[in-house]
């Protein structure tokens, strides 16, 4: 197990040390939440908008967000050139789950960001099981995390990887965002929290398939 871990805690570290020199997926995830909640703001005014459809929105301006910025995982290394330089010095699981522990830090404080500013400024959104709410950002976050990754590896060799990558992420994410957006609007209801285990199992399950489809397929994935 030593032999995946450290390694992918250095590949960690340097796509940390690196967005944290560069801003470029953090800027751009900024500039598009705060569009997006604007947006949400001026078209909402003083309607009358059901919890339904107000938790959907929340999640769509996350998937988007996610989409803006995530994209770019393994394009830093195609565009640089030192994918081949990667793959010499490091195993393809230890490149997996650095990229995706990477990916989840960066989507999680996003989701977190994004769900207090959207429940500040959007006065209608009021969640009433807090548990439910915050379990469903966190497992969320796992989920699309752990697909993002994936199909961010597969276009990233691809000359129209920018317009590949929705394209390719909304089939594959659309259970999940049909999940999250269910266990949000229990948690505006004021639903207890043992009625949300099943949304929960089910984001746990995503996570956990589309983790290890990765594993057993990113060697093929990334070196071809």
């Amino acid at each position: 197990m030593k032999i995946f871990t450290a390694p992918a805690i250095y590949i960690f570290l340097k796509d940390s040390h690196s967005e944290i020199r560069t801003r470029y997926a953090l800027n751009a995830l900024l500039m598009f939440v705060v569009t997006a909640l604007a947006l949400v703001l001026f078209s909402v005014g003083n309607e009358v908008v059901g919890t339904d459809v107000l938790s959907g929105i929340l999640w769509v301006i996350i998937f988007f967000s996610g989409m803006s910025g995530l994209s770019r995982t393994f394009v830093s290394e195609e565009e640089r050139g030192t994918s081949a330089t990667l793959q010499l010095i490091s195993r393809p699981t230890s490149v997996l789950l650095g990229k995706l522990f990477f990916n989840f830090v960066l989507i999680f404080s996003l989701n977190m960001l994004i769900a207090v500013l959207y429940q500040l400024l959007v006065n209608r959104f009021v969640v009433l099981t807090p548990s439910i709410f915050w379990m469903t950002i966190f497992l969320g976050s796992c989920a699309l995390a752990s697909s993002s990754t994936i199909i961010a590896a597969i276009i990233a060799k691809a000359n129209t990887r920018g317009t590949l990558y929705p394209v390719l992420s909304f089939p594959i994410m659309l259970p999940l965002l049909l999940t999250v957006m269910n266990a949000t609007r229990l948690s505006t209801e004021g639903a207890a929290f043992a009625e949300a285990l099943g949304e929960f199992q089910i984001l746990i399950s995503y996570t956990v398939v589309v983790v290890t489809i990765s594993i057993l397929l990113f060697s093929f994935v990334w070196k071809d």
